[in-house]
């Protein structure tokens, strides 16, 4: 580990001596992201390569300590040095593991009515209304791309932007089928009813990373259009993008400008070109699949969300919170920190396999 962390330090000072000297504005921008990833490890590495030589030199000192009372003093911070050293070595192990080639995006997010009729397109709402509170809660900025929603408040289909190098790292784990259960406000005879809701989780994709020819393109432009009139244009500011060669259609409506509209529309685009290049590696990587907390499969069944009883479980996981009032008002941590807890764990042990 000494030799890793070595280098982990001479990496972070040539990263500090680049910055130092750099002039354009993407290059300030990488070395930046790239110095923001490693303070943490280069901090704690740091620390365990000074304590490991204090260690080292007590050692040395303890060899020749003839005086008792050096002598015990000396062994006490050879103790404790050594029980601080192998605190960090574990918080290291879990600092140390592969990043996830996503760690540091912005996302989109896509919400979709499934089964359940006009209660699933509220729910839909709801999912909504959960993730924009606790992005507000982290400081995040939430934008709406488009949405298409239902007469009763509720959505066949919202997607938004979280705009933060910790949008991913915070939601890469919410992909999947979200079922709720309860009495809907469509029922007056007080059955509790099962619906689902998907939720896909798109890391923003820069247009260095997917390269997308305007020949590939079929572009549709018509007026925007909204329950009880809202959104409504005049104009034609709506634009429905087609990406000939995979058969992706995205759609944007919510600027009155057709060119904002179509900038939302090529973000998402770009976004569903590459999830799709990645499930279909992912696909292939049965391993690593296994390794992970979910598969992140928009079929999988993860939570389940339980009105009458109060109750929240993820089913990945095995994790229940008898609290869902206030996970639904936004109060995540719990959730995401036990499903953050339970994939470093597994990673752990695939990495010592």
């Amino acid at each position: 580990m000494i030799d890793r962390l070595k280098k982990i330090q001479e990496k972070y000072l040539r990263i500090e001596d680049e910055l130092a000297k750099a002039t354009a504005s993407d290059t300030l921008k990488n070395l930046s992201k790239e110095r923001s990833r490693l303070t943490p490890v280069y901090t704690k590495a740091d620390e365990y390569l000074r304590i490991t030589k204090d260690c080292q030199d007590a050692k040395s000192l303890l060899e020749s300590e003839n005086d008792a009372d050096m002598h015990a003093m000396l062994k006490s911070e050879i103790e404790e040095g050594e029980k601080k050293l192998e605190e960090l070595a574990k918080e290291l192990e879990i600092m140390l593991l592969p990043p996830d080639p996503n760690s540091g995006k912005s996302i989109l997010v896509e919400i979709r009515a499934g089964t359940g009729g006009e209660e699933s397109g509220l729910f839909c709402a709801d999912l909504f209304r959960m993730y924009n509170k606790y992005a507000d809660k982290k400081g995040i900025r939430t934008e709406i791309i488009d949405m298409s929603p239902t007469g009763i408040g509720g959505y066949k289909e919202i997607v938004f932007s979280l705009d933060d190098d910790r949008a991913y790292d915070l939601f890469k784990f919410e992909s999947g089928t979200h079922r709720v259960q309860r009495i809907p406000e469509t029922e007056s005879g007080g059955r509790i009813h099962t619906s689902a809701v998907t939720v896909a989780i798109l890391p923003e994709a820069e247009e260095k990373e997917v390269e997308i020819r305007e020949s590939d393109l079929r572009i549709d432009v018509y007026r925007s259009s909204g329950a009880g009139g809202q959104h409504v244009n005049t104009t034609d500011s709506a634009v429905r993008i087609t990406h000939i060669p995979t058969g992706i259609v995205v759609a944007s409506q919510e600027e009155r400008s057709q060119i904002k509209n179509r900038d939302k529309a090529m973000r998402v685009l770009r976004a569903r070109i590459a999830d799709q290049a990645a499930e279909s590696a992912k696909q292939s990587a049965d391993a690593l699949k296994k390794a992970q907390v979910g598969s992140g499969d928009r079929s999988e069944r993860i939570r389940t969300y339980n009105f009458p009883q109060g109750r929240c479980t993820d089913h990945r996981i095995g994790f229940t919170s008898h609290n869902l009032p206030s996970i639904m008002e936004g109060d995540l941590d719990e959730l995401i920190d036990a499903l953050v807890q339970e994939d470093r764990s597994k990673r752990l042990a695939e990495a010592k396999a």
